[in-house]
């Protein structure tokens, strides 16, 4: 028994690790087939209903349409603007670059609470109301490090010996870089657009602060619970982490196919 253990117990410690992280994804995809109308707190039966008809909770559809557009267009922004600057950042060097890196982490390291309400009292004292694009704005500012980072980690894995051997063939800067220099940092854009898209949809802090009467799904989520959330919002949240695991897989299958 002793022998076993010591061959198994990082398996066994994976596996109660991964079982106590997916109890909650577990419970999410399980009551959003709960026949329960208001407070999906209780099973009470099982039914299909809540998938056929996910806009019967009131404003959920809304919700979720203003994440989607506010994840969507923040993720754009963001992911274009980090791009360039992971670029200049990992490609060239120039006077305050290392102040450069150290804001970059700034947004990353500073309390939700605090980048909110700074963002709020900015908004209002150069007479801007809360709303959509101020959202869009708050989201830009912190999922624009996070691009960076994950970008600037690619540029830095790649062999320059690719770039320099482009150029021996009279390629000139555009060619080499549309051709051998973006196809290799493409994977780890692609990378950071889907953690920005994911970081923004799933905000509801900095939300809350600068939102003002525009609804999100984290909004919608957090006012329902004080009366019960609906198990159409299960639906909704099962749908992403479906959407999310299916990308994963996909990229990993692309990869191996890649690979051999």
């Amino acid at each position: 028994m002793r022998k076993w253990l010591s061959k198994n117990i990082i398996r066994i410690y994976a596996g109660l690790a991964l079982f106590y992280i997916f109890i909650p994804v577990a419970y999410t995809i399980v009551f959003s087939f709960n026949t329960s109308k208001k407070r999906n707190i209780n099973w009470q039966g099982f039914t299909f209903d809540n998938w056929l008809n996910p806009c019967d909770a009131d404003g959920i559809c809304e919700a979720l349409g203003n994440s989607l557009r506010i994840g969507f267009i923040s993720t754009l922004i963001s992911t274009v603007l980090g791009t360039m600057i992971a670029f200049a950042i990992g490609r060239y060097a120039f006077k305050g670059r290392s102040s450069v890196n150290l804001l970059i982490f700034l947004p990353m390291a500073t309390p939700e609470i605090v980048l909110g309400a700074s963002l709020l009292a900015m908004f209002l004292n150069l007479g801007i109301n809360p709303g959509f694009w101020p959202t869009i704005i708050a989201h830009v500012m912190f999922c624009i490090s996070f691009v960076v980072v994950t970008v600037k980690a690619r540029i830095a894995g790649l062999d320059p010996k690719l770039e320099e051997a482009a150029r021996d063939l009279y390629a000139n800067e555009w060619e080499t870089f549309r051709r051998i220099t973006f196809p290799l940092v493409l994977p780890g854009v692609a990378a950071a657009a889907l953690l920005a898209f994911a970081l923004s949809f799933d905000d509801f802090i900095i939300t809350n602060f600068n939102s003002g009467t525009v609804s999100t799904f984290p909004k919608f989520v957090w006012v329902s619970a004080t009366r019960g959330v609906p198990p159409q919002a299960n639906v909704v949240g099962s749908v992403m982490f479906l959407g999310a695991l299916a990308i994963v897989i996909l990229g990993q299958v692309v990869n191996r196919r890649k690979v051999r």
